[in-house]
C-alpha cells in the first residue's frame, strides 16, 4: 500500500504540534503553582480520590490527535492499493533515444524492442493498446485501439529521434494522458534507463496520482553494446524504481528471447492500482472523536481537570 497527498503543502501545519505541548505544559505548571498557593492540594486529592492533575495528559492527546486528522484530511491523503483485474489496457511506450542503437542487440536495441513488441501486440487478446516514442521529447506514435494493423505499423514507423536525452518524465505524462479514461491502465515501458532528462520521482508520483502501472523492460546488457558516439552500458536504477512504486513489474532483457518473456509476464499481471481519498472518512472521524471528547467531559463518566 502506498500514499500520497494531493495538498501537501497543508502538512506544514504539523509543526504546530510541538508549540500545543509547549502552552499546555507551561499552562498546567502555572495552574498547579496557583492551585498550591491558595488551596489545600492534600485535601483536594482525598476527595476527588485521583491525583490533581493525572488526567491532563489525556485531553491534550486527545486534541492533538483531532488535529492530526485535520491536516491529514486537508492535505488529501489518498491510499492506494492493488486490486485483482482481468484486462489491462496498455501503452507501449519505446525509448528511441541514441543509446537505443547499440549492438549489443543484433542489429541493435531499438529493432529488436519493435519486434517484441509487434508479436506481443498479436497475443493480446481485444483490448486497447496505444504507442509511445520517447527521447529528449515524447511522441504518440497511435491512439488507443484494438486494431492490431494500426498498432503493428505505428510500431514499425518508430524511428531514431533527433532530439537529443531520455525524458522519462515526460514520456511517463504523455503514456498516462493517452491512458486516460480507460479503467485499468498500465504502460510498458522499454529503455535501456539512461535517463538524463527529468526526474523519475516526478514521474512516479504522476502515475500514481493517474492510477496507472509501470511495467519497465531494461534492454541491454551488463558489457553495453557499442554506438557510433560511445559504449551504452544497462542503467537498471531508475527503472527498477518507477515499476516497483507504481505496482508493475520489472525485468531486465539481455537477449530477445528474455525480452519475449518479459512481455509474456506482463501479459499475465492481475493486479492494478486503486486510488482511494480517505479525507473525506478522517473529517468524519475526527467530528466523532470530538462529539465523544465534549460527551466524556460533560458526563459523570469522565472529568477533565
Amino acid at each position: 500500500m502506498i500514499f500520497s497527498f494531493s495538498h501537501p503543502e497543508y502538512l506544514f501545519l504539523l509543526l504546530i504540534i510541538p508549540f500545543f505541548f509547549l502552552i499546555h505544559f507551561f499552562s498546567l505548571e502555572n495552574r498547579k503553582k496557583f492551585a498550591l498557593k491558595f488551596a489545600n492540594f492534600n485535601a483536594i486529592s482525598r476527595i476527588e480520590g485521583v491525583e490533581f492533575f493525572s488526567k491532563s495528559i489525556t485531553p491534550l492527546l486527545l486534541n492533538l490527535f483531532i488535529f492530526l486528522l485535520i491536516v491529514l484530511a486537508v492535505s488529501g491523503l489518498t491510499l492506494h492499493v492493488s486490486k485483482q483485474s482481468s484486462s489491462f489496457s496498455f501503452v507501449i511506450t519505446i525509448d528511441n533515444s541514441q543509446s537505443m542503437l547499440a549492438d549489443d542487440f543484433s542489429p541493435n536495441r531499438l529493432a529488436v524492442a519493435k519486434e517484441v513488441a509487434k508479436n506481443f501486440v498479436d497475443t493480446v487478446p481485444g483490448v486497447n493498446i496505444g504507442v509511445v516514442s520517447f527521447s529528449g521529447s515524447s511522441r504518440i506514435e497511435q491512439d488507443m485501439s484494438q486494431d492490431k494493423s494500426e498498432i503493428k505499423n505505428a510500431i514499425d514507423n518508430i524511428g531514431l529521434s533527433g532530439v537529443f536525452g531520455t525524458d522519462l518524465y515526460e514520456a511517463v505524462i504523455t503514456s498516462a494522458n493517452l491512458l486516460k479514461g480507460e479503467e485499468n491502465k498500465a504502460i510498458i515501458l522499454l529503455s535501456d534507463g539512461q535517463i538524463n532528462v527529468g526526474t523519475i520521482d516526478q514521474a512516479i508520483d504522476y502515475a500514481i496520482d493517474e492510477d496507472v502501472i509501470i511495467h519497465t523492460i531494461a534492454m541491454g546488457t551488463k558489457e553495453g553494446g557499442r554506438t557510433d558516439y560511445a559504449i551504452s552500458k544497462l542503467d537498471e536504477d531508475s527503472l527498477k524504481s518507477i515499476s516497483y512504486m507504481t505496482g508493475g513489474n520489472y525485468s531486465t532483457a539481455e537477449t530477445p528471447e528474455a525480452l519475449a518473456q518479459s512481455f509474456a509476464e506482463i501479459s499475465k499481471f492481475t493486479k492494478k492500482r486503486v486510488s482511494i481519498d480517505v479525507s473525506r472518512y478522517l473529517i468524519l472521524f475526527a467530528i466523532l472523536l470530538f462529539s465523544l471528547k465534549f460527551f466524556l467531559e460533560n458526563t459523570k463518566y469522565f472529568h477533565f481537570p
